[in-house]
């Protein structure tokens, strides 16, 4: 039995990459192909899909900001920007790193094995004359590479006259993308019908959805709360799901705040996105693995659906009229598939694009169920996706710093502009007085009716008055360890003064810190060696 165990030892993946590579490549691909589902879904993946940089894709009606977006990331112009308020961006523009700046035009990339734009190729010319990367020396693109969309116009005209399916190349992007960032203006909210179709068409990619409710430095707060409302009201009209999108509030370029009423919500809301995008490098891997997951779950799907409509195909006669019937009783064999197999109905593809696919192909050449390739993929959720998690945790533990750095993620990082610099716990962090002097007298004053003995109160009477806050005990409980800097379990009245500050950071919304900073210890305590707790 042992033995036998022994013969089955997988053999141990050299890197995520690889192992993705080497997964793909030998269990799940055999299925996809015997199924033909990459002409049902998605094209086949290809090395460079499992190397390539995370990447992030931008998508907007016209003049929403998206290039100034992008340029206000990196701090630099890339090869073939053009912003203005008519619809100026018709091409989808690959920013991505590259020693020398310049362009390569969309049939140049498609054929190049690096790039991973290969599969692009089946969208014809009509796309690639629209569709070129900008290559450029810049820091931010060491790290991710940026997807710039042409502007979404309203009519049926604007639809009709891109000569290729928009909706799906944005779909093709947002299978292989790491973020998706949907831009909208706070001065002239309206989603159009295209931009409705594209939101739809992204249905399957919620987790990758981020939006940027962006310009809304040119609305007064009133305004920007009832924009806010309708956003949010719309989004929930198209997307249709009981969880609430990720909003970002801001005005994404370089220049002064044309009403600045809203500049601290602003700067917050920058940092937490600046925050999200920094963290792709190192969520890259588990994205990965993630979509293969996910594409295997759906492959499985297709290959019991497709096999259950070859054995329902007559041998010789009356095969077009039963091609009819099954297509259009689709939705009874998801139902048998369904229980049958005990597949969540979430998995299964949506059934009127389901039927319109399988409306142009022969059922006859199908393929039957092959129960091998069916169980390679089984164990590779089952078992392999395991391993790999464990090493996607090990190159998380051995790159801790991986993140985009450069462009404007440079501007908050540190210094006196930082996000939060000077506010809460951090107030007083520049000055030469303790900053918790200013309010000592009146702190000094509760502190001497609390009866100090020997010039300190003990913690039973120092709760009394600390719980007045109303702040819940785990709180008061981290303020006393920040506050009794000498640990000897009473509070002085410098300590007393410093504990009634730090609750008062805390009611203001402010974080407390972890470990109390060098400008909150209080003077008499500077010149002593303590550890100041956590």
């Amino acid at each position: 039995m042992f033995r036998s165990r022994d013969k089955k030892t997988p053999e141990p993946f050299q890197d995520v990459s690889q192992g993705l590579k080497k997964l793909y490549r030998t269990k799940l691909f055999p299925l996809e192909d015997s199924y033909q589902f990459h002409d049902f879904h998605s094209p086949a993946l290809e090395d460079a899909d499992f190397d390539n940089k995370p990447m992030v894709l931008l998508v907007g009606q016209y003049s929403t900001g998206k290039t100034t977006f992008i340029r206000h990331l990196m701090e630099q112009d890339f090869p073939g920007m053009r912003i203005g308020p008519e619809p100026t961006t018709d091409s989808f523009i690959a920013v991505m790193h590259g020693d020398q700046d310049g362009m390569i035009p969309g049939n140049a990339l498609v054929v190049d094995p690096k790039k991973p734009f290969r599969k692009l190729n089946a969208f014809g010319n009509a796309f690639l004359n629209r569709f070129t990367c900008a290559q450029m020396s810049n820091p931010v693109l060491e790290s991710i590479s940026i997807i710039d969309t042409p502007g979404i116009l309203s009519g049926e005209k604007q639809r009709i006259s891109r000569g290729y399916d928009f909706a799906a190349v944005l779909e093709w992007f947002a299978e292989r993308v790491d973020r998706i960032i949907l831009l909208f203006d706070a001065h002239k909210l309206d989603i159009s019908d295209e931009f409705s179709e594209v939101i739809r068409a992204l249905k399957n990619h919620e987790d990758k959805m981020r939006v940027v409710l962006n310009k809304a430095d040119q609305i007064n707060t009133q305004q920007l709360m009832r924009v806010y409302g309708a956003l949010m009201w719309s989004l929930g009209k198209i997307i249709n799901t009981p969880e609430v999108v990720r909003v970002y509030i801001g005005s994404f370029w370089a220049q002064p705040l044309l009403i600045p009423d809203n500049r601290k919500l602003f700067e917050a809301e920058e940092q937490d996105l600046f925050q999200d995008i920094q963290g792709l490098p190192k969520n890259a891997a588990i994205r990965k693995l993630n979509d293969l997951i996910k594409r295997a779950r759906l492959a499985k799907v297709h290959a019991y659906i497709i096999s259950s409509l070859k054995k329902e195909m007559p041998s010789v006669f009356g095969k077009e009229n039963k091609k009819k019937e099954l297509i259009a009783n689709l939705g009874e064999t998801y139902l048998k598939i369904e229980r049958e197999h005990q597949i969540s109905p979430g998995d299964f593809p949506k059934l009127k694009k389901m039927q319109e696919l399988l409306a142009g192909h022969d059922f006859s050449k199908f393929s039957t169920m092959k129960p091998k390739l069916l169980e390679a993929v089984e164990d590779m959720l089952a078992n392999d996706i395991a391993r790999l998690m464990t090493l996607v945790r090990q190159e998380e533990a051995a790159m801790p710093s991986q993140a985009v750095h450069g462009g404007a993620f440079e501007g908050t990082m540190s210094g006196p502009f930082g996000h939060g610099y000077g506010e809460g716990a951090g107030e007083g962090i520049d000055e030469l007085e303790w900053v918790v002097g200013r309010d000592k007298p009146s702190y000094d004053e509760i502190f001497y009716t609390l009866s100090p003995i020997n010039g300190k109160v003990s913690g039973a009477a120092a709760k009394k008055e600390l719980v007045k806050s109303k702040l819940p005990n785990t709180v008061l409980g981290k303020i006393w360890k920040l506050a009794d800097v000498d640990k000897d379990g009473y509070l002085d009245d410098e300590e007393f003064a410093l504990a009634n500050h730090l609750i008062k950071v805390k009611l203001e919304g402010h974080e407390l810190p972890g470990k109390l900073p060098e400008h909150l210890v209080p003077p008499s305590k500077r010149h002593k060696e303590i550890d100041m707790g956590e």
